[in-house]
């Protein structure tokens, strides 16, 4: 038994359940926040979809089928949150979500939590035109360091078709950096 089939038996436990998912939280708390971060733009409303992320983790592990990493399924979930909370921002404001997600860039220059500079600011702002499924890729293997193995699992995609979005939100990115 490997040690994270170990460590979801501890989850599922009863009497080892509350440590293991403090353990849980512990230990990805901080990858998930910093992935939901760069779908979500802001930081409240990523705190607001890992506390979600979490307690999904927790309602559904019943239900891991250990086909992935436990890491990967929990990203998995995080991304669907985060998605799923952007188009509701957005339809509860009345915009698409490119508008809502270019109203939150436009934030990030007061925004406390944020510490990047005008570069980085131009950067979201491409990062932001991409469609949904490149930024997803570019966020996930520019700002995580992802491999694409991970990714594909993840997403849900092929290496070949991952590669083929990242090369293509690349040239997007360096031609909006270019011209503006």
């Amino acid at each position: 038994m490997t040690e994270e089939q170990k460590f979801i038996e501890a989850l599922l436990n009863p009497q080892t359940q509350n440590s293991a998912f403090e353990k849980l939280v512990r230990d990805y708390q901080k990858p998930l926040y910093h992935h939901v971060r760069n779908i979500v733009i802001d930081h409240d409303d990523a705190a607001d979809v890992l506390q979600n992320t979490f307690i999904k983790v927790f309602h559904y592990l019943k239900d891991f089928k250990g086909e992935s990493k436990l890491f990967s399924w929990m990203y998995r979930i995080a991304t669907n949150e985060a998605i799923t909370f952007l188009n509701q921002k957005a339809k509860r404001n009345g915009m698409s979500i490119e508008l809502q997600q270019s109203k939150s860039i436009d934030a990030l220059a007061t925004d406390p939590y944020f510490d990047g500079n005008s570069i980085q600011l131009k950067l979201q702002k491409a990062i932001a035109l991409l469609p949904e499924k490149q930024q997803l890729v570019f966020k996930m293997k520019y700002f995580e360091e992802l491999k694409y193995e991970q990714i594909s699992e993840i997403l849900g995609t092929s290496v070949g078709a991952l590669k083929a979005s990242y090369h293509h939100a690349v040239k997007k990115i360096e031609e909006y950096l270019l011209n503006h």
